[in-house]
């Protein structure tokens, strides 16, 4: 096992899965594909893989065939420390000198084509020439290469494999490098306050470069340098973090009618999450936002979640919280954030903006993925199998009731039970009034045909903490379950 760089933060599993495919033995060609969103270190892992077993490393550019063979040609005799650049004509040319470059006797070879989406945009036919190089007739003539494919373009890396794809089936690692997740975000920004955590994560998320790149390493000092970090850094025009959300979409090369992409992803960050809603913002049909909504899907910008009591209705999030950011705080003031000294008011008046539709939003997602990946069996009354928000029609109130998140396991009968449902409130201390609510919600749902609500548990999240008549309620009744932020970021 090759050690992981010191340099390298978490990506423990990514770094193993890399070091075993890299270090398989056996004679032929393998193929490998690496995705995940941009700026998540995906670079940074392939060129560390390259550097400790002699990898070959190629990132590509967006350039013409000629050009990018040229580069191409140029690279790999540096590799072989040549003096002179390879010319290649064409990528056929170029795929079979590469597969040679590993032979029986140097062993297997680590080669990476990084930002390969580059490459199949001037040259589609390449993801062919590699499927005939991994072919029978292919492995005969090439060596032990572990080809190692990497992009950002979402859309594009899902469909290489997919379906009649050419290179379908021939893969013998496909790793996706996701986000860090809010807790280890936390400990990558060096942050033990998790309010002020949970602040930060609701603005950059768990994307490494934002942390390290973007910001030259400046973190908050404490939750009351929190304002000051971001006039520093996300509302100064002269900061990278400040356009980054733009740049987000025009990197993605299947965003062709960018106005509707925009308006989108504005509705939904300003509390729009169904079609009929996001329709509603934008003045246009529901029907005619189909195939916009499912590119911004392809391409990991937003996700649609499924509605944990109605199987026809889903809710659309942002997935990318300096998205969020953006299009609430940030897009409705750009022309005053452009003229600098003027963010300071802006950043004033958007206090109110910032709690409920980044904050608060993005807090109850976080209370959602705790009772999914960190909640324990005894919290949650079993084992639980999926995590979801919902609505619950009230008849007698004639209203509908918000469920920030449902909880749902297995009986030993393997019937569907529901654990555990919860409310979660950002800014606002919970009372005896938001659990009243929550046993209605309770009750609403056993009388539903086929829900077994029995047993359902009560979960109260709350930024803002909980009333002593609440706390005394939760100490005597184990159903009820108070989670704090401490518990959010540190308990189970």
């Amino acid at each position: 096992m090759i050690p992981k760089p010191e340099t390298m933060f978490d990506r423990d599993f990514e770094w193993a899965e890399l070091v075993r495919y890299a270090g398989y033995q056996g004679p032929e060609a393998t193929l490998g594909v690496v995705s995940g969103r941009r700026r998540q270190g995906k670079t940074f892992l392939l060129d560390g893989v390259c550097r400790a077993n002699g990898g070959f490393f190629f990132a590509a550019s967006e350039a013409t065939e000629a050009e990018s063979l040229r580069q191409f040609g140029a690279a790999m005799a540096r590799f072989q420390g040549r003096r002179t650049p390879y010319r290649f004509a064409h990528w056929d040319e170029a795929v079979e000198a590469m597969m040679r470059l590993a032979t029986s006797d140097t062993g297997p070879l680590t080669v990476v084509l990084d930002e390969f989406p580059f490459l199949v945009k001037a040259s589609p036919e390449l993801p062919s020439l590699l499927q005939r190089a991994l072919g029978p007739q292919g492995r005969r003539e090439g060596g032990p290469v572990r080809l190692l494919l990497c992009g950002s373009a979402l859309s594009f890396m899902g469909n290489l494999l997919s379906g009649t794809a050419p290179l379908r089936g021939r893969a013998s690692l496909e790793l996706v490098v996701p986000t860090l997740d809010y807790r280890s975000a936390a400990r990558f920004w060096g942050v033990e306050d998790p309010r002020l955590a949970l602040v930060l994560n609701s603005v950059v998320g768990g994307t490494p470069a934002y942390g390290r790149e973007f910001v030259l390493g400046d973190t908050p000092a404490d939750l009351d340098d929190f304002g000051p970090w971001i006039l520093r850094n996300v509302l100064n025009p002269g900061r990278p973090l400040f356009r980054e959300a733009r740049f987000l979409l025009a990197e993605e090369p299947d965003l062709r009618d960018t106005a509707l992409y925009h308006g989108v992803l504005a509705a939904i960050a300003q509390g729009n999450h169904t079609r009929g809603g996001i329709a509603s913002f934008l003045e246009r049909k529901s029907t005619d936002l189909g195939h916009a909504l499912t590119v911004l899907e392809d391409t990991g910008m937003i996700t649609r979640d499924p509605d944990a009591f109605h199987g026809k209705r889903s809710a659309y999030r942002i997935a990318e919280p300096i998205l969020t950011f953006y299009y609430a705080v940030m897009r409705p003031e750009w022309s005053d954030l452009e003229r600098p000294g003027q963010a300071p008011a802006v950043w004033e008046r958007s206090q109110s903006t910032f709690r409920s539709k980044v904050v608060g939003p993005h807090f109850e997602q976080i209370c959602r993925t705790w009772a999914r990946w960190y909640a324990s069996a005894d919290t949650l009354g079993g084992q639980r199998t999926r995590v979801e928000s919902g609505t619950v029609a009230d008849p007698t109130a004639r209203t509908s009731r918000e469920v920030d998140l449902a909880v749902f396991g297995r009986a030993d009968d393997g019937r569907e039970v529901l654990l555990a449902i919860g409310e979660a409130k950002w800014n606002e201390t919970m009372g005896a009034g938001h659990l009243d609510r929550l046993r209605r919600i309770r009750e609403l749902l056993g009388k539903r045909s086929g829900a077994d609500a029995a047993g359902t548990r009560l979960l109260c999240f709350s930024g803002a903490g909980f009333t002593d008549n609440l706390r005394g309620t939760a100490a005597t009744d184990p159903s009820v379950q108070l989670i704090d932020l401490g518990r959010l970021y540190r308990g189970e």
